[in-house]
């Protein structure tokens, strides 16, 4: 698997700013089969970072309606990756 189709997209929400300046934890959505030794490698090719902890979770599917119709959104897999002190993501500035 290519390290760009591991990483989706990165989560930026107001908890997410919090995470990366206090704790330097970065938050992204990644493949759902991807593992966290992909995970990692993929982070540290691609932004050039050293990953000290990586944790996962899947967000299950939230329930819709439209109109009368019931459906759900798909189910996504997060990582929330630590970074050695010192080091920064960019994109998330």
């Amino acid at each position: 698997m290519d390290k760009y189709d591991v990483l989706r997209r990165p989560v930026i929400t107001e908890k997410t700013d919090m995470l990366a300046e206090r704790h330097n934890q970065f938050v992204f959505e990644v493949a759902r089969h991807a593992n966290k030794v992909q995970v990692r490698h993929a982070v540290e090719e691609i932004f050039k970072v050293k990953v000290v902890d990586v944790r996962t979770t899947v967000m299950p599917g939230k329930s819709r309606r439209w109109g009368r119709h019931l459906s759900r959104t798909p189910a996504w897999k997060k990582a929330i990756v630590t970074l050695v002190p010192g080091d920064r993501i960019d994109l998330f500035e």
